[in-house]
């Protein structure tokens, strides 16, 4: 199968094109969000295969993955026709007006479509009319079990906390902070400490290549996921996966990700510092607890079962 995708969400996709197929992905001279090509910082396989878009029209071309709303008048302009089409929704709705509960989502009124939500969480919370729905879970290639916690620091990962706020729970990190000293990974993190009012040594930031990003984590002793509304964060899936355990907000869909004995999910802000806390102090209870994170991250978001769903999902839809 032919599959038109364009490059998104990286760590979602580099999952995604380990399958059985080729995937077309649009390229551009200025490399622009329409035209990105093949990643730079993630291992893609030969089967990805980079398109300039004035010769879409000439490829044979099976199915078309959409991601986001105006990628429906690029299938237009550029293909001149509509193959099956796939609309993958990321996120959760963003809350504004009218609200959550009656977000109506861009494929609900587009024939011919079928939604995949990554979460059963965005499922519920969007609405998509009469347009078939589904949901199929994230997958992780699995970096192995990686955690030395050797480092007495709590590891966070997110891109653009001071633009994001709340919604990325950068307002918590001093609490958080006053627990444990936080190495804070992700893209445009500079100034953070000062912005939150946190002395630097307590709250680091870097951004490293994702080759590097795995490792360092696994170097910290405990994960920490302050995020309020957002899809279920990879990163978290790949800390589990790590070996890493995990304090999270019990929001979204992160109660269904980490069960009982995987970490500690909880709204209470002192139930978690307190456990970011008990982590610190007791490694071989942080590697237990790491443990049984892993074993639920490959149990519910293993690779094999991942490609499984969206090969069943491809079937259905292009039959």
């Amino acid at each position: 199968m032919r599959i038109l995708i364009w490059h998104v969400h990286g760590s979602w996709t580099t999952a995604f094109v380990q399958g059985p197929h080729t995937y077309l992905v649009p390229v551009t001279p200025d490399r622009g969000p329409d035209g990105l090509g093949r990643a730079r910082t993630w291992d893609w396989p030969d089967s990805v295969v980079e398109v300039p878009p004035q010769r879409l029209r000439d490829e044979h071309i099976d199915l078309v993955i959409i991601q986001r709303p105006h990628e429906l008048a690029l299938v237009d302009q550029w293909l001149g026709r509509r193959p099956p089409l796939v609309y993958l929704e990321h996120n959760a709705p963003d809350g504004s007006s009218p609200g959550v509960p009656d977000t109506r989502h861009p494929a609900a009124d587009i024939p011919g479509v079928t939604l995949v939500h990554v979460t059963h969480f965005n499922r519920l919370m969007w609405d998509a009319g009469p347009t078939p729905t589904t949901v199929v879970e994230h997958g992780i290639i699995d970096p192995g079990h990686r955690w030395t916690g050797e480092l007495d620091r709590a590891a966070v990962v997110v891109n653009e906390p001071i633009r994001r706020g709340r919604t990325t729970g950068t307002d918590l990190l001093p609490a958080f902070a006053r627990a444990a000293p936080l190495d804070v990974f992700g893209m445009r993190t500079e100034g953070l400490a000062d912005h939150i009012g946190v002395d630097p040594g307590r709250c680091r930031t870097r951004d490293v290549p994702q080759s590097d990003l795995h490792a360092e984590l696994a170097r910290r002793r405990v994960y920490v996921h302050p995020v309020r509304w957002t899809s279920l964060g990879l990163s978290l899936l790949e800390a589990m996966h790590l070996g890493m355990p995990v304090v999270a907000l019990a929001t979204t869909e992160v109660t269904e990700a980490v069960p009982p004995g995987a970490g500690v999910v909880s709204n209470r802000i002192d139930v978690l510092t307190d456990a970011v806390r008990d982590f610190l102090a007791d490694p071989p209870h942080a590697r237990t607890v790491g443990d049984g994170a892993r074993a639920a991250a490959l149990s519910r978001y293993g690779l094999s079962r991942f490609l499984d769903d969206w090969e069943r999902l491809l079937k259905e839809v292009t039959r």
